[in-house]
């Protein structure tokens, strides 16, 4: 599965407005609602799933990265929305330091294979310094595509 599959072009924040957790999600889900993603219908309980998702345990992983997700029954497709932060978010994140990307994932509940494959790669390519520090500096949607595009490439090759 590459990022490609699942990461909505018209969900790309390059700079993100919010400048909290729950903005932040706030405004990824409503970039996802517009991209087609979900129904405008779902928005309230998509954001409360994931919100009480970061409660029970903060996706900031560390590194200045969050991955918030959440898999619901209202959702018939994977999706994911990307948005960088020019400030940093107080995610509560692993290592305490502010997140910058944050990669939220809706996945269907009935799908859990495709939900895994898609964390793995999401994970993966964050591992890198270089795909985090390339997604940090993108400026906008077509620098954040191509990216993505790269790392699928090279995953294929791997």
């Amino acid at each position: 599965m590459k990022l490609t599959d699942f990461v909505l072009p018209a969900a790309i924040i390059p700079q993100l407005k919010s400048a909290n957790r729950d903005e932040v999600i706030t405004e990824l889900i409503d970039a996802l609602i517009a991209g087609g993603a979900a129904a405008k219908s779902f928005r309230k309980d998509l954001i409360s799933s994931i919100i009480e998702r970061e409660k029970s345990g903060s996706t900031g992983f560390g590194k200045g990265v969050a991955v918030p997700h959440v898999k619901h029954e209202k959702l018939n497709q994977m999706a994911a929305a990307i948005g960088i932060s020019q400030q940093g978010v107080d995610f509560n994140a692993l290592d305490s330091a502010p997140v910058y990307t944050v990669v939220l994932l809706l996945s269907p509940q009935d799908n859990p294979d495709d939900h895994l494959q898609a964390m793995e790669n999401i994970f993966s390519n964050l591992q890198k310094d270089m795909f985090r520090r390339f997604l940090r500096q993108a400026e906008d949607v077509e620098s954040v595509v191509d990216l993505l595009q790269e790392a699928d490439a090279q995953q294929l090759q791997g």
